[in-house]
């Protein structure tokens, strides 16, 4: 009878590499960094959504409204995406714009404080940050998006800086408005709603907990329901 073979010196080195290089794989996939969860999560729907919104102290994360996707970015150098031109930057569509303004009408009409509106340089989320009319809007590099990433100091970099943007308490009394990208908000928060969709988030010292998903129809239910 054979005696069974066991890894000795650099076959178990060996072994433990692939083992480490399978579960660093099962943590990442195919995106690379691995999209973190909220911390938390506490859902809040309909009246008890509107009252701890009226309260403050949430930051609303809003994907950019509904673009023109026969139009492409051409993104070679830092500041090309600030173009307004559609034949250099994918654009708001008109539909975009129209439920931007809408989304925000909702908004004002249930009373929700906003203290300040930050908005990626792309000029369809900053467009859309002005349409929603609920603050003055300042353009931050902090909300960048990740197919971007590279010419801004790298995937990880990106995901801090929106984090620490997110994790950042709003003025008392008042909610903070994030208008940017879908793919950075998967990455920085696990979250990812359609085109002019939100995350709700209660800041909670360096926590967030997620407390809705807003799509603009729920925006209008809400206002339909509890506004004004």
């Amino acid at each position: 009878m054979t005696a069974p073979v066991f890894p000795t010196g650099k076959r178990i080195v060996t072994t433990l590499l692939v083992l480490l290089a399978l579960a660093l794989s099962a943590l990442t996939g195919s995106g690379g960094l691995r999209a973190e969860e909220p911390l938390h999560r506490e859902t809040l729907h309909g009246e008890a959504l509107v009252a701890a919104l009226r309260s403050g102290g949430h930051v609303l994360y809003f994907r950019h409204a509904a673009t023109d996707w026969s139009q492409q970015d051409r993104v070679a150098a830092v500041g090309d995406w600030t173009s307004c031109d559609g034949a250099r930057v994918r654009q708001l569509s008109d539909a975009g714009r129209a439920t931007a303004r809408q989304v925000g009408a909702a908004m004002r009409r249930l009373g929700i404080p906003v203290g300040r509106v930050y908005s990626s340089e792309y000029c369809r989320a900053a467009e859309t940050a002005r349409l929603l009319d609920v603050g003055e809007v300042v353009t931050t590099r902090d909300l960048m998006n990740m197919r971007a990433a590279d010419l801004m100091g790298g995937r990880e970099q990106v995901i801090a800086r929106a984090r620490r943007l997110l994790s950042e308490p709003p003025l008392p009394g008042t909610n903070t408005v994030l208008v940017a990208h879908g793919n950075l908000m998967r990455a920085a928060t696990g979250v990812y709603t359609g085109e002019a969709g939100a995350g709700v988030f209660r800041v909670m010292g360096k926590n967030l907990t997620l407390v809705a998903e807003l799509t603009p129809q729920d925006w209008q239910a809400l206002a339909e329901a509890w506004g004004e």
